[in-house]
Order: C-alpha cells, then sequence, then structure tokens
C-alpha cells in the first residue's frame, strides 16, 4: 500500500466530516418530517443502492472473516448511535447536538490506547483539551437558554449515541485495517438497513415522494463520507485523527444558521476557535507514521 502522510489523512478525515456533517443537516430535516426511525430506515436502504454500485465497479474479492465480523459489529454499534443520534437532533439545534457528541474523540482516544495498543503523545492530549474547552465554553452558554423538556431528553440521546461514537470510531479504525473503503461503505449501509427493516412491521411507512430527493441525497453524503472516513482511517492513528471530529461544529453552526435559523451566540463562536485551535494543533504533529494492513489488532 502506498504511503500517504498523516497530514493529508488528516485533510481527508477533515473532509469527510464535512460532508457528513452535511448530511446531518438533511437528515435533521427528515427527521422532523418523517421520524428517525424512518429517515434512517430509508435513508439506508437508500444507501445500499448507492454504495453497491462503486464497490461492484471494483470486483472486490470475498471479505474475510475477520473483516465480515467487524462489519456485523460496527453496523450494530452504528444502527443504535444513529437511531439515538438522529432523535435527538430533532430536537436540539445542530450546534448543540455535535457539541455534546464531542465527548465522543475524548473517549476515543483512551479507547484506541486500550485496544489498539495506540500512543498517546502530549500533544495529542493537549490539542484534544483545548478542543474540548471550547466545546464546554458552547455548553456553558446554552445553559442558560430555556429549550424545553423535549430538548433535555435530546441532550441525553445525543450523550448516549456519543458513547456508542467513541467504539465506533476504534471499530473504523480497525475495519479499514482489514477491507477497502468501498466495501466498509457498502456492508455499513446493508448490515445497518437489515437491523432496521426488523421493525419495519411495526414502524416502517412509505415516505412522500416529496422528501426522496432529500432521503436520495442524505444517502449518498453519508456513502461519500464513509468511504474518506475509512481512507483516512487506513492511513493513520485513530488517536491523531479523532480531532478532526471538532471541525464538525463549524459545519452545524454553518447549516443550522442557513437552513433552520439557529441563532449563534457569543459562546458558540468563542468555543468554535477553541474548537478549531485544537485542530491545528493536533495537525501538526509530526510523529505519528502511516500504517500497513499488518498492524491491524483485532480482538
Amino acid at each position: 500500500m502506498r504511503s500517504a502522510s498523516p497530514l493529508f489523512a488528516f485533510a481527508v478525515a477533515s473532509l469527510g466530516i464535512a460532508i457528513f456533517s452535511s448530511m446531518d443537516a438533511v437528515m435533521k430535516g427528515l427527521v422532523i418530517a418523517l421520524g428517525a426511525y424512518n429517515a434512517l430506515t430509508w435513508r439506508m436502504i437508500a444507501g445500499v443502492g448507492v454504495s453497491a454500485i462503486p464497490y461492484a465497479l471494483s470486483r472486490p474479492p470475498r471479505p474475510s472473516r475477520r473483516a465480515m465480523r467487524l462489519h456485523v459489529l460496527r453496523s450494530i454499534v452504528s444502527a443504535v448511535m444513529a437511531l439515538l443520534f438522529f432523535w435527538g437532533l430533532g430536537r436540539v439545534p445542530m450546534a448543540q447536538a455535535i457539541a455534546l457528541s464531542f465527548i465522543a474523540p475524548i473517549l476515543a482516544l483512551f479507547l484506541a490506547a486500550f485496544l489498539l495498543k495506540e500512543r498517546i503523545t502530549r500533544m495529542t492530549i493537549i490539542a484534544t483539551a483545548l478542543a474540548f474547552a471550547g466545546v464546554l465554553l458552547i455548553l456553558w452558554g446554552q445553559a442558560h437558554a430555556d429549550l424545553g423538556e423535549e430538548a433535555l431528553w435530546g441532550a441525553l440521546a445525543i450523550l448516549a449515541s456519543a458513547v456508542c461514537y467513541a467504539w465506533n470510531i476504534i471499530l473504523m479504525r480497525q475495519q479499514s485495517l482489514v477491507a477497502g473503503a468501498n466495501e466498509v461503505a457498502f456492508y455499513q449501509s446493508l448490515f445497518v438497513a437489515v437491523i432496521y427493516l426488523m421493525a419495519a412491521p411495526f414502524l416502517l411507512v412509505l415516505p412522500p415522494l416529496s422528501n426522496l430527493p432529500e432521503i436520495l441525497l442524505a444517502a449518498v453524503l453519508a456513502t461519500v463520507s464513509l468511504f474518506l472516513l475509512s481512507w483516512a482511517y487506513r492511513r493513520a492513528e485513530a488517536s491523531y485523527l479523532a480531532p478532526t471530529e471538532y471541525t464538525g461544529f463549524l459545519w452545524a453552526t454553518l447549516w443550522g444558521w442557513v437552513v433552520f435559523g439557529e441563532r449563534v451566540s457569543f459562546f458558540t463562536v468563542a468555543g468554535a476557535s477553541l474548537i478549531v485551535g485544537g485542530c491545528i494543533l493536533a495537525a501538526r504533529r509530526r510523529d505519528a507514521a502511516p500504517v500497513a494492513d499488518s498492524e491491524a489488532q483485532l480482538p
């Protein structure tokens, strides 16, 4: 496998997060219109078709048993994570939802050390702490806003989702070392769709035709972001790439304001500045070397 610089992998991961955050904005509108379960299920069904095309064209070999085991495990974690997150996203502002989810990279740093035996450098800790301080500043400012009981339950759901996402970050790293990006995107969509369809007889309803373009757009954005993140995590350590998650807040702030008219406070701007500073500091780390497939450490 050809080496890629850690900084380039960091940039690709940041692009993946930007696209994924744009998908969040599309999904918030769908959640409000259809409910979290139906919005996610139809997006995943569309995602199977979207991701199957590049996967089939690549003429892939049969996935290994280790890869298939990780596809299934990550899909289970992702199904729970996504349902909790998007249910909460429909009840709180986008910027607050993403800010609450930022506990995940913090947990992922230590999970990476425990599960993948990765080093946590002082620079990584400082960068993550700086970004997390920005998150705390935002939450402190928003604590004074009266968002109601629904927003409280939404926030709790997002925090629970963040715990799942921390594990998902580690699984993404393990998965990308034993499977190609097209394979990851396809099986993620397929298995999560199968999981959600188990409840179809009780919960699934046909969406209005007017929502089909948004469903397809969400599926395309999700597939592209999965591809980019898988590519990046194949070439750099999870602990190094974890701070890129914080850039999602900037996109959530933008789309929340543009699409949903959500106001951006001084605390949001100040916190976002700290988040960007942490990400720049993390990107300057020079000691993260590219990795090869043989480095996969599967439990």
